[in-house]
């Protein structure tokens, strides 16, 4: 039955490895999620359910060169800040990410109340995210059934995550 089962599956705590702390500011620290495609063998498309606690955010403000990006609230109520500003979303509402598109976007919980949400987004085998204020960039490649992730300046410079 493809029904997935959740009972007794772990969610990942945080975005982005502690050394990013400096680019972060601890935004993403409390995110939680669970990768429900990997759960369901799903392989040209990813979705995570995420859960923000209040003061939490989906990530750092951002953009893909190659893939797409679907967020939908199941519940709460969510803000979405790219760089024409700041709009509430609430359960049931979505946004859309077009790759290569770059006007960086970030989801972000400013309410009292956990947000719930499902980000569903395009897999590739080599993605690259621009970061939009911050001179940073992540490249992530497949490398076997593993995927790799390596931090630039935006000239090159290996940020350390380890």
């Amino acid at each position: 039955m493809p029904k997935i089962d959740l009972e007794g599956a772990d969610y990942r705590v945080g975005r982005y490895p502690a050394l990013l702390h400096a680019y972060t500011g601890g935004i993403t620290d409390d995110y939680r999620s669970i990768a429900l495609g990997d759960l369901a063998g799903l392989t040209q498309f990813g979705v995570n359910k995420a859960i923000l606690p209040p003061q939490t955010g989906t990530a750092m403000r951002h953009w893909h060169e190659t893939q797409d990006e679907f967020v939908i609230i199941l519940s709460g109520t969510a803000t979405l800040i790219d760089k024409d500003g700041a709009v509430e979303l609430g359960a049931g509402e979505c946004a859309g990410f077009k790759a290569g598109d770059d006007n960086g976007h970030a989801i972000v919980n400013r309410s009292d109340a956990d947000v719930v949400l499902l980000e569903i987004g395009t897999r590739t085998a080599r993605e690259v995210v621009h970061y939009s204020d911050h001179d940073l960039i992540n490249i992530s490649e497949m490398d076997g059934a593993k995927r790799t992730y390596t931090y630039t300046t935006k000239d090159g410079t290996i940020v350390p995550t380890s």
